[in-house]
């Protein structure tokens, strides 16, 4: 009996050592990463509505439904919106930027976990230039009809980026 309980005992306090040392590093680390991720957020506002120098959220029921972008002279230049749907094997978040006459002016792809050099293609230029000065509401993939093209290889990552936004912005549009 005592060959059994000695090393469950040892293997115990190991995972429980291992336990308190994850949590200690959990608390340091989390408002380091929550800060980052809020900063990776901002840059990607940025980077899909450039002429904005604030951002100022339009909130509905406790959630942020989009972004006002102001520049300097505090003028309206328009408005950012993130949106996701499942593509092949991941959640691909996208942040997409409008314009007052509510065009679209840029997308990034905020995070995704597709299939790397299939549907992970979705973060380059190539994709995501396309979207630029189209109306969201008649954005489809060419396999569904429009003029979007689809990645090679990955057309449910194509079809999950331009899903998003399409049913994203019509539920958001009457408020813009």
């Amino acid at each position: 009996m005592k060959e059994i309980i000695r090393p469950a005992l040892i293997l115990l306090i190991i995972c429980v050592i291992a336990s308190v040392i994850l949590a200690i590093i959990y608390k340091q680390t989390a408002p380091l990463i929550a800060q980052n991720k809020l900063m990776a957020e901002e840059q990607a506002r940025k980077t899909v509505l450039p002429e904005a120098a604030v951002f100022k959220p339009v909130i509905e029921n406790d959630q942020i439904l989009y972004y006002e972008g102001f520049d300097t002279d505090s003028s309206l230049v328009g408005y950012v919106f993130s949106c996701f749907q499942y593509g092949y094997s991941s959640d691909v978040k996208t942040m997409v930027g409008l314009t007052t006459n509510l065009k679209i002016s840029a997308i990034t792809v905020v995070s995704q976990m597709e299939t790397p050099g299939l549907g992970a293609n979705c973060t380059k230029l190539g994709f995501l230039n396309q979207f630029s000065g189209k109306d969201p509401a008649e954005i489809y993939v060419d396999k569904d009809g429009g003029d979007i093209q689809s990645l090679t290889g990955a057309t449910i990552t194509s079809r999950a980026v331009t899903n998003a936004i399409r049913d994203t912005f019509l539920k958001i549009r009457d408020k813009l």
